[in-house]
């Protein structure tokens, strides 16, 4: 009888465990897909054909609505359905003033702990990623490794908080940065600003590492605003 418990139990473990994969491989598609503008902002999206889209049943589809809800990537309106949400003047100023917060002390932080070389070298060497003004490969791989030069400083400081909170924030930067693609702006090139954060940290500068970050988000934000984003959404 014992036996038979525990076969049943291993069978619920599984099946429950194939279930949480299947959820988390629709979720993390989904996100990838509303991020990129694959669904523009507002636009409404059909449970049903969401699980078409994504090859599985609609519990899965429904759990991946509810943390990207969390995300602010979409909102369920009940009876209704999903919609991709908007990035709005609000949403903007919210996202900016939170990175300020976050990425400063980030930096801060890692200038005071940073001792990983190997972290060190691979940020440095991505501090220096350029893209062509006229290859769209070419800025989407500066994209990647724009996320990965600002988790990269958060990794250095050794907060767990932090690296979560920078993390989480860039889903919404990479909105920004692929939605610019639309209109043809690629931007001007940070380079020189990461390569200043760079050497403050490495020169263990804290007060030199936090204004250099403060300074490039502050004109990272000024540069989107010159974009097409109005206060009623892009």
């Amino acid at each position: 009888m014992g036996k038979v418990v525990t076969a049943k139990r291993t069978r619920a473990r599984r099946a429950s465990s194939v279930g949480d994969s299947l959820s988390i491989r629709v979720y993390k598609a989904m996100k990838r897909d509303i991020i990129r503008g694959i669904y523009p902002s507002g636009e409404p999206l059909s449970e049903k054909e969401l699980a078409k889209q994504y090859k599985a049943s609609r519990t899965p589809v429904r759990e991946a609505a509810l943390r990207l809800q969390e995300d602010r990537l979409l909102r369920i309106v009940p009876n209704r359905g999903y919609f991709v949400s908007p990035i709005t003047f609000q949403e903007l100023t919210d996202i900016y003033e939170y990175r300020v917060a976050v990425e400063c002390a980030a930096a801060e932080l890692a200038a005071s702990k940073a001792t990983e070389s190997e972290l060190l070298q691979k940020l440095i060497e991505l501090s220096e990623t350029s893209y062509q003004a006229d290859s769209i490969e070419s800025y989407i791989e500066f994209i990647e490794a724009d996320t990965i030069f600002h988790v990269g400083i958060a990794r250095l400081s050794r907060n767990q908080m932090l690296i979560k909170a920078v993390h989480e924030s860039r889903c919404q930067m990479e909105r920004i940065m692929y939605a610019a693609i639309d209109i043809r702006y690629f931007g001007e090139l940070p380079t020189r600003e990461h390569r200043a954060i760079m050497k403050d940290i490495v020169e263990h500068n804290p007060d030199a590492a936090r204004r250099h970050m403060h300074d490039h988000i502050v004109q990272s934000k000024s540069k989107v605003l010159r974009l097409t984003v109005s206060p009623g959404g892009r």
